[in-house]
C-alpha cells in the first residue's frame, strides 16, 4: 500500500509553518495511523532529518492525546474513533492524506502536529472536582439515583479531553468538553453540593482561555470520538442560568 502525505511542519510556536510532502510505500493496511507515522519518522532519522513531532500516549483510544486533523477531519474519517485506533485500511492505496495540528486560538502550536491543550486542564482545575472527603465508596444501592440518570452521567464522563470538539468547531468552542465535565457531576449526588459554584467557575475559566462561543452547529458531537451528546451543552446552560438566579436572589 502506498500513501502520499502532506504533513504540517513548524519548528516552534513563534515560527511559520508549511505542508511538506512525503511518500511511503509497502505499508500494511492493518497497521495503525500512528504506526505509519512511526515508520515515516524512522525513515527521516535514517536520512538525518528531523522527525515529525506528534502527541500520543496510550495508543488504546483512552487518553485522548493523539488528536490531529486528517484531511480536515479531527481524528480522521472513521466515526467515534481516536487517531491511534484508526487503521490504514480506512484509506485507499494511492490516497493523499493532509495531516495538520488542531487549529484553535486556545491551542497554540508547539511543534509540527503538537499543540498546547493545557487550557482544558485549567478549565477542569477551576471546578471540575468534588472538594469534600467522601471516604470509602458507599454501597451503590444507598445512593438515590435512577439507572437512567446514572447512565447519562457515565455517558458525559466518557469525554477523554482530546480537544476534537474545539478543533472541529468553527468558533473554537470548548462548550461540549466543559458541558460534559459539568454534567456528569451535576447528575450525581456527590456533585450536587457544589453545582452552583462549579458551573460558574468553569464557564468563566472557559471564557478566560479564549475559547469561542457555541453556535449549535453540533459539529462537536459528530467528531467526538466518544460520541458525547450536545444535550450536555443544554444542561450546562441550564445549570449556569440556575446558578446565576440563586446568586442574585
Amino acid at each position: 500500500m502506498q500513501l502520499y502525505l502532506k504533513i504540517w511542519r513548524q519548528k516552534d510556536s513563534s515560527s511559520s509553518g508549511k505542508l511538506q510532502d512525503y511518500t511511503l510505500d509497502q505499508l500494511n493496511p492493518d497497521m495503525s495511523f500512528l504506526e505509519m507515522l512511526d515508520i515515516l519518522n524512522e525513515k527521516l532519522i535514517l536520512e538525518g532529518k528531523e522527525p515529525v513531532e506528534f502527541d500520543h500516549d496510550c495508543r488504546e483510544g483512552i487518553c485522548g492525546q493523539c488528536g490531529m486533523m486528517i484531511n480536515g477531519i479531527a481524528h480522521g474519517p472513521l466515526k467515534n474513533t481516536t487517531t491511534c485506533q484508526l487503521h490504514l485500511r480506512s484509506f485507499t492505496d494511492g490516497d493523499t492524506l493532509t495531516i495538520e495540528p488542531y487549529r484553535a486560538e486556545a491551542f497554540p502550536i508547539k511543534k509540527d502536529l503538537k499543540v498546547d491543550r493545557t487550557a482544558l486542564d485549567r478549565v477542569i482545575a477551576s471546578g471540575g472536582f468534588i472538594s469534600i472527603n467522601t471516604g470509602q465508596a458507599p454501597d451503590a444501592r444507598s445512593l438515590p439515583i435512577t439507572h437512567n440518570q446514572a447512565e447519562e452521567a457515565f455517558d458525559a464522563a466518557s469525554c477523554i479531553g482530546c480537544g476534537a470538539c474545539v478543533a472541529t468547531c468553527k468558533n473554537g468552542s470548548a462548550a461540549l468538553f466543559t458541558a460534559a465535565k459539568i454534567s456528569h457531576m451535576a447528575l450525581l449526588p456527590q456533585g450536587k453540593e457544589e453545582r452552583k459554584e462549579r458551573v460558574l467557575h468553569m464557564v468563566q475559566q472557559m471564557d478566560r482561555e479564549n475559547f469561542g462561543h457555541c453556535s449549535n452547529t453540533e459539529a462537536c458531537q459528530v467528531e467526538c470520538p466518544q460520541g458525547v451528546s450536545v444535550l450536555n451543552i443544554a444542561r450546562m446552560n441550564y445549570e449556569y442560568a440556575r446558578a446565576l438566579f440563586f446568586k442574585k436572589s
